[in-house]
């Protein structure tokens, strides 16, 4: 793209949806590419309600259930760990359609299962599209979005995840009327429906820019941020930032180039992200690392597997009042969730992160008490315990909702190198999958060892350590383009004096 095809290009943008529409552009963007987080959550919510009516009709021990509910998470280690590289070789929007056609299949491999090893083929299946969801869907958003909307959108996986848990609860609750060797097939089978939307819906997006930079097509990534961008200028300053973060020279200007050391199949990536890391690639590393393993360590999960489970130990006896209360704990994360979205670009990553974990343990805290009480006192109703565990279920879903559930995805989305990206992001994933299957595979055991109390104590000691790593280690990013984001980094610290955000959303040197 000479000069002249810059230019060109801005003729072109005239004829093109006004400038005001522009973000609604990337809005739209950020809702298909989310499409498959509707997907993930449906199939994390259903099982929670589901795994009562399997347990019964295919006759399973704890053990093969707790097995059963956490094993999703395993699984999609195959796919984050494949996400990065696939993407980078595919480009992010057809990695997307992978994901949705592993969802496909899964959930009816689910809903026609007849026996236990025949649910777990399904499983593994639906697993590895969550691997490749988890990883592509909130690196797509990032990289399409203007700086200044980028945290709003990029949170939208988060909220779609939530709007999917809700409607598996939902799911839960009307099927469960059906004769029991049925109910929890239609449950799981349903799952298959909205991945055909998402396969539609994906024709309409297009390419992430970053990558089409990588792969040399300069013009078709600067048609694609002049409908993302507010302004003309906005879109060139984009597509130059992201041609110097790739290693384009300025004078490389052509609709289609041949990329200097190109290395968009991901060659050269995993070396210099865990070989040899620079300081600020280490930083970030451990920074993307540590929030992803607090987020499922603090035990999210635990409450939205095993929902009823806990609000049968806190005193709810029918199954009905188990899943009514179950389909609040949906209404109320997902409320939050949309709060927590509202207000990222607003307030900062890092303080809704620090109001959320600190939040989050003071629920973790009462939760496990109020638990521990009703568990020593059998055979008495004590009302306020009840009263107790019940709303900290909620409180704790509303906090971990407004910060830690959105934000890790948005910080850890943004943070990498444009060369990283999409690797540093799996590896992300991947940890937090393995983290959600250990805690989805050992709940139940955990709560018969420590009891059920005992184990959301040692959640809130989890949470505690996690308010002191994100206060010590993660520093700012509202506002900083993507690829000026590795200047935060590299010091271990915070850095909260190196940068502060305006109330028009830039970030200003203080030094």
């Amino acid at each position: 793209m000479s000069s002249s095809g810059v230019e060109q290009g801005v003729v072109v943008a005239d004829s093109e949806p006004p400038r005001g529409n522009r973000s609604r552009y990337a809005f739209a963007c950020a809702i298909l590419a989310s499409m498959t987080s509707i997907i993930l959550g449906y199939d994390i919510g259903v099982m929670s309600g589901a795994s009562i009516f399997i347990k019964d009709d295919l006759k399973l021990s704890d053990v093969q259930l707790e097995i059963l509910m956490g094993i999703l998470n395993i699984y999609s280690l195959i796919g984050s760990g494949a996400a990065g590289r696939t993407s980078d070789w595919i480009g992010r929007r057809f990695t997307i359609v992978l994901a949705g056609a592993f969802f496909f299949c899964g959930a009816l491999l689910m809903g026609f299962a007849t026996n236990y090893p025949f649910i777990m083929v399904g499983r593994f299946v639906a697993g590895i599209g969550v691997g490749y969801a988890m990883m592509i869907a909130p690196v797509y958003t990032a990289e399409v979005a203007p700086a200044s909307s980028r945290g709003f959108l990029s949170s939208f996986p988060e909220i779609f995840i939530n709007i999917g848990i809700l409607l598996g609860y939902v799911s839960n609750y009307f099927f469960s009327k059906l004769p029991e060797h049925l109910g929890w097939r239609f449950m799981l089978g349903v799952g298959a429906v909205p991945s055909v939307f998402l396969a539609i819906g994906v024709l309409a997006m297009p390419e992430s820019p970053r990558w089409l930079v990588l792969q040399g097509r300069l013009g078709d990534a600067f048609k694609v941020l002049d409908k993302t961008s507010n302004t003309k200028e906005e879109a060139i300053s984009r597509l130059n930032d992201i041609k110097r973060a790739a290693g384009i020279p300025d004078d490389m200007t052509d609709d289609v180039i041949v990329v200097p050391n190109k290395k968009s199949a991901g060659k050269g990536v995993w070396k210099d992200l865990l070989v040899r890391p620079t300081p600020s690639v280490r930083h970030i590393l451990i920074a993307c690392l540590g929030i992803h393993f607090a987020q499922q360590a603090s035990g999210i999960d635990a409450v939205v597997l095993y929902s009823p489970t806990i609000f049968s130990k806190a005193g709810l006896k029918s199954k009905n009042d188990q899943l009514l209360a179950t389909v609040a704990v949906g209404v109320v994360k997902t409320l939050f969730i949309v709060v927590g979205t509202c207000v990222v670009d607003r307030f900062g990553r890092r303080a809704l992160l620090l109001t959320s974990m600190g939040g989050m343990f003071l629920s973790l805290t009462a939760l496990g008490t109020s638990l521990t009480v009703i568990d020593r006192n059998p055979g008495q109703t004590l009302k306020w315990a009840i009263g107790l565990a019940v709303t900290t279920v909620m409180t704790f879903v509303a906090t971990f909702s407004i910060g830690a559930g959105p934000v890790t995805w948005v910080y850890c989305s943004e943070i990498f190198p444009v060369r990283l990206r999409a690797q540093g992001a799996s590896l992300g994933v991947m940890l937090n999958r393995l983290m959600s299957g250990i805690i989805g595979m050992t709940f139940l055991s955990l709560s018969k060892g420590l009891t059920i109390g005992g184990a959301f104590l040692l959640f809130a000691g989890v949470a505690a350590a996690a308010w002191v790593f994100f206060f010590t280690f993660l520093p700012e990013t509202r506002g900083m383009p993507l690829e000026e984001m590795e200047s935060l980094f590299g010091s271990y610290t915070a850095n909260k004096k190196k940068h502060s955000v305006n109330k028009d959303n830039e970030v200003v040197d203080e030094q």
